[in-house]
């Protein structure tokens, strides 16, 4: 269920103008592929509006949300200062969704905890394909745009 609360997602201008010399990782689950995209399309666009430069967005694709915790540990291995966790997880008939879930969110926990390069959790859990819908460009926003920026947020903590 979505809040009324408004949550503020702009940025001050001291972290719009060192925007451009930040290095973005994105990794992104192949799984659920048309929510991927547009979250993905969501943060890339929105870097770019904020001033990141295109040579310094740096896309890995995995097969899925399980796998963004490996994508995001090679990624924290490269030339970033930050990264955007990207994955969809769409309950279904069995446990299968509890678990991943679990070990996702757990998974990019233990890599924030022990790396230095700061992992953004923009990885939707949701319980049916139109709340999903619903989160990467529909009626709830578009969660990519909301990582992006916090993913700037958290690259300008000195």
């Amino acid at each position: 269920m979505a809040t009324d609360i408004n949550n503020n997602f702009d940025l001050e201008s001291d972290a719009i103008s060192e925007v451009h010399g930040i290095k973005f990782g994105l990794v992104v689950s192949a799984w659920n592929k048309s929510i991927t995209d547009n979250l993905y399309d969501g943060a890339y666009k929105t870097l770019l509006k904020y001033g990141a430069k295109n040579v310094n967005i740096k896309k890995i694709e995995v097969p899925g949300s399980f796998e963004l915790i490996y994508g995001c540990k090679k990624m924290q291995n490269s030339d970033v200062d930050v990264i955007i966790a990207i994955g969809c997880i769409i309950k279904g008939e069995t446990d299968h969704y509890n678990y991943i879930c679990q070990s996702v969110s757990n998974g990019i926990t233990q890599l924030n905890i022990i790396n230095n390069i700061p992992i953004v959790f923009c990885v939707l859990t949701d319980h049916n394909v139109q709340q999903s819908i619903n989160r990467s460009g529909g009626k709830h926003g578009n969660k990519g745009i909301e990582s992006a920026v916090a993913a700037i947020k958290i690259a300008c903590i000195k």
